[in-house]
Order: structure tokens, then sequence, then C-alpha cells
């Protein structure tokens, strides 16, 4: 315990160093090593698909989810997508020394508002490689220094993919110990973490509900919580049944492994007699186990039924729950009462009604006629993600650059002083 305690503690002290420093690194200088980081990952994949092996292997071996595996596993493909990432962070605005606004005060100073990074950002995440990419090119972006403590299951991957980047980034002109990865598995690394004030600036957990809550309940660092999703699609009356079908099984279907994936489907009464054979025939083609309310089952006999612990249940795979509501507030309470404030959608014709739910249901991300899969980082503009944040302090949904920034207050004075 002793010696993991001094490792990660020195780990820290680099990084803290190398945080002086970014902090007022040129743009050219950051955006030349993202470059150098995404270029640097393509030219040695196969080194990294070698140590994902090994990982992906060991996985199986301990019979990991099919989730877990689909998070876990590395490709030609998802390393290029995690490399454009980084290309697409360097191509952003830099938000360090960015000077939101000035004012004029009665006596003739001028205060203003400049956005400055957080310092030393601590990740604790699970078996996610891709994280490990995407929280050291936003950090860097920044102004940041990070130190990476990602799952067991992906250990040889984080090695691997922490070794090519930090050396690119370093090339480049980047502090070294600016990416820090802690490679103890040992839960003593994560403990050493949550306690370290004045090494690191926050915390930001990835992962599950187990993860998460171990580092709100026991960090004294500030947390920024990302939260599981346990994110609905609620189809309206009088909406358009194809389009409900089309975002429907996108939002299951296309990667149900992650946190903005749908878990429960709610379908109005006057739509759930036409909607709900054909759709639910072609959820089960596609391998969703479908669990379902009384009037469901009535619809569909073949439906599993479901329990009261079914409507709380992130399940990040192919399970399904389904309830038919009476009214659109009967949905709205359903999400009230069940749902994790991080995705929520309505299908729906009706322009009030889709503003209702807009303006009523309490989420990081509320769609009208879209998939809850668009909740990321990427696909909102921001370059990546270094997570989603399902609390209102200080950041919330798909967090990028900005929100990995706070500000100070600059004032200019010609020798004011105080009477």
């Amino acid at each position: 315990m002793e010696q993991i305690e001094r490792e990660v503690k020195e780990k820290a002290r680099r990084a803290r160093e190398a945080a002086r420093h970014l902090a007022y690194l040129s743009t050219e200088v950051k955006d030349r090593a993202l470059l150098a980081m995404a270029d640097s990952l393509v030219r040695n994949q196969e080194r990294i698909l070698e140590a994902n092996e090994i990982d992906v292997r060991a996985g199986r071996e301990k019979g990991l989810s099919r989730a877990l595996i689909d998070r876990l596993l590395l490709t030609p493909e998802r390393i290029a997508d995690m490399a454009e990432g980084l290309r697409a962070v360097a191509s952003l605005p830099d938000p360090v020394g960015e000077v939101e606004s000035m004012w004029l005060r009665p006596n003739g100073l001028q205060v203003g508002r400049m956005r400055v990074p957080l310092g030393v950002v601590g990740m604790i995440y699970e078996a996610r490689p891709n994280v490990t990419v995407d929280a050291a090119g936003l950090c860097l972006k920044a102004g940041n220094a990070v130190v990476l403590r990602g799952g067991s299951e992906a250990i040889n991957s984080n090695r691997a993919i922490v070794a090519v980047i930090a050396a690119a980034a370093e090339g480049a002109g980047i502090p070294a110990g600016a990416i820090e990865l802690i490679e103890h598995t040992d839960r003593a690394a994560v403990n050493v973490m949550l306690k370290l004030n004045g090494l690191l600036d926050v915390l930001i957990p990835r992962g599950g509900a187990g993860l998460i809550r171990t580092v709100v309940e026991n960090a004294t660092v500030p947390v920024i919580e990302t939260g599981v999703g346990n994110c609905h699609v609620y189809v309206d009356e009088g909406a358009d049944l194809e389009m409900a079908r089309s975002i429907v099984i996108n939002a299951k279907c296309q990667r149900p492994g992650v946190c903005n994936a749908m878990e429960t489907l709610l379908v109005h009464q006057q739509v759930a007699e036409e909607l709900l054979p054909g759709l639910l025939e072609d959820l089960k083609a596609a391998g969703v186990e479908v669990r379902g309310c009384a009037k469901t089952r009535e619809l569909v006999p073949w439906v599993v039924p479901a329990t009261e612990e079914d409507w709380a249940t992130e399940y990040l795979d192919l399970i399904l729950a389904v309830r038919v509501v009476e009214s659109m507030e009967e949905a709205m309470e359903h999400i009230y009462r069940y749902g994790t404030r991080h995705s929520e959608a309505i299908v729906t014709r009706d322009y009030a009604r889709a503003r209702r739910f807009l303006r009523e249901v309490d989420a990081a991300a509320v769609y009208v006629n879209a998939s809850t899969r668009f909740t990321d980082g990427y696909q909102y503009g921001f370059g990546a993600e270094i997570g989603i944040s399902t609390q209102k302090l200080h950041a919330r949904g798909p967090m990028g650059l900005k929100e990995l920034t706070t500000y100070k207050y600059i004032v200019f004075g010609e020798g004011q002083i105080r009477s």
C-alpha cells in the first residue's frame, strides 16, 4: 500500500509541475501536439491492437458481458476515430485566455473574466481505452495535465496508448508529466487519488453506477459526476410511427452498451396497438429481450413481464423495458421517478407538446424526434468529450473544452485605491 501511495503521489506531482507550464502554452504548440498524437496513434496501431487483444482475451475468459467487451475492443476503425477526435479538438477554438466580458466600474476600474485551466484533472474510468485518448486530448487543449486511472480490464491497452501519445506530445513541446497513467490496478490506487487535495484539482469518474458512487461518497477532491444513463424514448399520441420505429431501434440497438442508449420505451395508449406488435417483433429479431407492462403483454403476449426493478435499470445490453401510458403527463412522471437525468426523447408531431416536454423534463439532454444516441461530445461538435455530466455544477451534459476550464477575474486600474 505504501509503495502504491508513493507512486501515485509522484505521478500527481509530475502532473502538477507540468500543469504550471501547460497553463500558458500557446495554442500553436498544443495543436501541434494533438496532431502529432493523432498521427502516432495510427502509426503505432499494431502495437496498440496487440495490447488490446491481450485485454479482450482476458476479458472473455473472465466472462465480461457483451457490452463490456464491446467497450473494451479496439479495431483499426476505432483507432482511426480516436485519431480523428484529436484532430477535431485541434481544430477547435482554444478557450484558455478568452476574456468573456469586461465592464467599467464608476471608479474607473475595468473588471473582466478570463478563461483559465482547471489545473490537474484526475480521470477514473473503466474498460474504455478510447477514454484515455479523449481525456488526454481535451485536457491538453484546455491547458490541463491529466492523471489517468483506467480499469484493470484495459491496462495493457492503456499502457500502449499512453506510451504512444505521451511521447508524441512531448516531442511536440508539451512538458513531461502532462499525461500520466496510474498503472496499478489495485483499488488502493483509486483510494489514494480520492484524497490528493493540493495535487489534483478535480476528479471525473466515468463508468458504472458503483464506480461513480464510490468516488462521490469517498473523495475529498472536488468531483464532476458523470451519470449512468437510464434513458427513455416516449412515443406520443399522433406521432409519426415510422419515425418512431426508426428512432427506437437506433436508440436501443445501434450500440446498447453505452450510457446514451435507450433502456425504457414509453408509448401512448392511442398508438400502442398500431405501433407495438410490429416494432417489438423487429426488436426481437435484432436480439432484444423485451420486458413489458400488463398492457404491453396484452398486445404482444410473448413479452416477459416487467418488474419494478426493470424500470430503474440501466441494462447496457440488448434488453428493453416497455410501458404503455395513458398520457404525456404519465410518461413524464415515469421519467421523473426512474430516470437518471441523462438523455430523454419524445417522438411527436405536436409542437406545443414538444415544447412542454423540453421545458418540463429534467435531463442533461432532451430530444424531440431524434435518438438519444446523439448525446456525445463529438456529435455536438465538441471534438470529443471527457464525460457526460448529469449534475448541475459546474458542468452538465457532454463536457468539452470549455467545461475543462474555470475563470479568474482580471482588473485594470490607473492607481485606484479603496477608501
